[in-house]
């Protein structure tokens, strides 16, 4: 049986940075039932992400910039370890991707590989993140800090062996989703631990 959806209205809460609306649904459920519902979105726009990992040495590039998110949770040090990212605005997503790396990691990228595309919180976050990695090497990587000051911004740049940054993760240190993502996808995928 179809499951249909219809919006019945919807209504705009807020309109700053990004848009957060409330929508009446009638859902249709598998059987046959109707119900309706109330469901937030906040639609911040798409977005981009990219790990940067050099083979040879088996690190990866990240950055740590200021949460508020964090902080307004109570984190004890709201600065966060993350894969550089950035919305999309008008951009496509490899585009966006080489702009980020410049400004957040001081990288001119070479060749990029698209991964996926996922949803980090499809509960109420419309953001859906385009996923890639590319190689760099030792001398590639020349920021210490980054960022763009008319939006904020302000990252450090973090060259970090691949199983530093995996022990990071296992120790809470790297607490971000996407990055943990990235780094596993690298730990299978792209450098996986040889093995005798």
């Amino acid at each position: 049986m179809s499951r249909d959806w219809e919006v019945l209205e919807t209504r705009l809460l807020s309109d700053n940075w990004a848009v957060l609306k409330t929508t009446r649904l009638r859902l249709t459920g598998r059987d046959g039932a109707m119900s309706e519902q109330w469901r937030e979105t906040y639609d911040r726009g798409d977005g981009a992400v990219i790990l940067p990992y050099d083979p040879e040495r088996r690190h990866v590039l990240l950055v740590r910039q200021f949460r508020w998110p964090a902080a307004y949770n109570g984190e004890t040090d709201a600065f966060l370890i993350e894969a550089a990212a950035g919305l999309l605005d008008a951009d496509d997503p490899e585009a966006c991707i080489r702009a980020e790396a410049e400004q957040e990691l001081g990288l001119t990228l070479g060749p990029v590989t698209r991964l996926f595309e996922l949803y980090s919180s499809p509960g109420s976050v419309t953001e859906r993140l385009t996923y890639f990695v590319a190689p760099y090497g030792a001398g590639d990587a020349v920021a210490r800090f980054g960022g763009l000051a008319e939006e904020g911004e302000e990252t450090e740049v973090l060259d970090l062996p691949l199983g530093t940054a995996l022990a990071m993760v296992a120790a809470g240190e790297i607490r971000d989703s996407k990055t943990v993502l990235l780094l596993q996808y690298a730990a299978l995928h792209l450098m996986p631990e040889e093995t005798s």
